[in-house]
């Protein structure tokens, strides 16, 4: 049995919470390069470039990517031959302490009728997997208040099938039109029950967005939804284009025969994790 000191998770989550908010993940970065080549509208061009230009900044000043530095989000797994010696979530929570402070992160979390603020961006939200092995892997997703109010959760009926997950999806990105600071990503959650398809889509967020689905028809599926999505004009910031949305990921579970539960989880243009294996 292998074992981690408490001390070291901490460390670790607070140098993720610096790394996140200050640099772009590569594939993102990419993405963003990408779209600004194919973009013919020039409003969209330019939003592109200072959107690239402020990434740029973020990494050699060490200023956040986005004043919103977003709840802390972690997915947690841990294997089933290592023990941490201490508290794991008591440590995760005092790393987020640690380097939002450190760091200079806005504090966004507050109490929820109150909306008094803890001053501290904790509590994290924390989810966990057991694994076999001995290793520790710590994933962590700043999450903005802005995508993740556009987000939303849903139980259709199992004959609207495939077309009514593009359609409700659709939908949702037309409503929120410029609220989540497009382009976005988008996670799709499908299947399972409510809440597991909810914590599907947010998982989905963190797959590298030039992935390319292991399921051939989910892969065709969310090339076809990605068109459509981009099809719909909004483009970046709202400003027209053809870039509206960079990727769209879709996890899937199986479900209950009556049901089809879905959730759509936006995500802004800085769509920021980083991670750490101990």
């Amino acid at each position: 049995m292998r074992t981690i000191p408490a001390a070291e998770v901490t460390r670790a989550v607070r140098a993720l919470c610096l790394q996140a908010n200050r640099h772009l993940p590569d594939d993102v970065r990419r993405a963003l390069e990408q779209a600004a080549l194919r973009e013919e509208n020039p409003h969209a061009r330019e939003v592109l470039r200072q959107i690239r230009e402020n990434c740029a900044l973020a990494a050699a000043t060490g200023l956040p990517l986005c004043q919103d530095t977003g709840l802390a989000v972690f997915f947690v797994t841990l294997g089933q031959e290592v023990r941490v010696d201490g508290d794991l979530t008591a440590a995760i929570q005092e790393g987020v302490r640690r380097g939002y402070a450190d760091g200079f992160l806005r504090a966004s979390v507050c109490h929820p009728f109150s909306r008094r603020n803890t001053g501290d961006n904790t509590p994290a939200v924390i989810h966990y997997d057991l694994a076999p092995g001995g290793g520790l892997r710590i994933v962590f997703m700043p999450k903005g208040g802005g995508a993740e109010n556009m987000s939303r959760v849903t139980v259709i009926t199992p004959a609207e099938g495939w077309e009514g997950i593009a359609a409700f999806t659709l939908r949702r990105v037309s409503e929120a039109r410029s609220n989540p600071c497009p382009p976005v990503v988008i996670g799709l959650g499908v299947g399972g029950s409510l809440e597991q398809a909810a914590l599907l889509a947010k998982k989905a967020l963190l797959r590298p967005l030039d992935d390319l689905h292991p399921d051939p028809d989910l892969a065709r599926k969310e090339t076809a939804l990605l068109e459509r999505v981009n099809a719909l004009g909004i483009g970046p910031m709202g400003l027209g284009g053809r870039t509206t949305c960079l990727g769209v990921k879709i996890l899937a579970a199986p479900c209950h025969i009556a049901s089809l539960p879905l959730a759509v989880n936006i995500q802004c243009h800085s769509s920021r994790h980083a991670e750490v294996e101990l």
